[in-house]
């Protein structure tokens, strides 16, 4: 038997001394819409690259009403970064309001809907 070197396993990762399993941790997920001013300012391609950015998977799409809907999954950390992001949006933006739902279901990349 090898003695331990205090190298983590490949899939684990050492949070607060203690080893996690990183395929054990939950993916959130959640589904926003987001109102105001937010169409015609590049917002879903800014939310892709934001997204990209952070590891966050799902989509993102303009909606007949004016607002623009997402899916958003990842890490509870990447996925509460891409929301506190959507509360403001990109440079052009006017973010009004932003609603929130939990969501279910496996996303993987981030695709904008048109």
């Amino acid at each position: 038997m090898r003695p331990d070197r205090g190298r983590a396993h490949p899939r684990t990762r050492t949070i607060a001394g203690e080893k996690m399993n990183i395929q054990a941790m939950p993916k959130k997920t959640l589904h926003l819409v987001i109102h105001g001013r937010v169409q015609g300012v590049c917002f879903r391609d800014a939310m892709r690259r934001e997204s990209q950015r952070l590891g966050v998977s799902g989509w993102v799409r303009n909606r007949s009403d004016g607002a623009v809907e997402a899916t958003v999954q990842g890490e509870s950390a990447a996925v509460d970064d891409i929301v506190r992001w959507a509360y403001r949006g990109p440079e052009l933006a006017l973010v009004e309001r932003v609603e929130i739902w939990a969501r279910e279901g496996n996303y993987s990349g981030f695709e904008v809907i048109y």
